[in-house]
């Protein structure tokens, strides 16, 4: 099995054919496309980061300086709703936000908080999808979707550039009191609590 980041040439172009697309879209399911919609939608597929609202807020608000948090937060829960956007939130944290709409999975850096794309090479994404639509754990219910969230501390992290002390504190609990180890091979922790 093959894990690859996105291509940042990759997800441009997907950014620019899904601007083309979008004010058809929201037309086609009646929602109206206006100049702060467009600028927020624009600001999430130009980032890679899955930003909170509060960083797509400031990006558009250069543009739109009478728009409010508010706005962003209403608009980025519609596109939600509507299937242009989705949310990626972490446990303990606040709402991150991603426009990228084609199957992936997230690698996510447990001290910065840093998200990114990564994608499951094609041969194997039909083993992982018998994978859960067969499994007996989860008889009782019927998948609907799913995702790989890999956890790891990034490379800036690791080297102390990012100013340990202060991301650290962002971190679960467990993970600071190091009750949390890293995970083995089954997904269960290799800690107590």
């Amino acid at each position: 099995m093959e894990l690859e980041l996105f291509d940042s040439r990759e997800r441009i172009a997907y950014a620019r054919q899904r601007m083309a697309e979008f004010s058809e879209r929201c037309r086609a399911g009646g929602l109206a496309v206006t100049p702060q919609r467009l600028a927020i939608i624009e600001a999430l597929l130009a980032s890679t980061d899955h930003p909170r609202a509060e960083v797509i807020f400031d990006k558009v608000r250069r543009r739109h300086p009478h728009i409010s948090l508010a706005t962003v937060h209403r608009t980025l829960e519609t596109l939600c709703a509507i299937g242009e956007a989705r949310k990626v939130t972490m446990l303990y944290d606040s709402a991150r936000y991603d426009g990228n709409l084609d199957p992936h999975h997230h690698i996510v850096c447990v001290e910065c908080r840093s998200i990114r794309d990564v994608a499951i090479s094609g041969a194997e994404r039909p083993g992982l999808q018998r994978l859960v639509d067969g499994s007996l754990a989860l008889e009782g219910f019927t998948a609907i979707g799913w995702s790989l969230e890999v956890q790891a501390v990034c490379d800036q992290c690791k080297a102390g550039s990012v100013g340990g002390d202060r991301n650290t504190r962002r971190r679960p609990k467990a993970m600071r009191e190091g009750r949390i180890l890293k995970s083995n091979a089954t997904g269960k922790n290799n800690g107590e609590g």
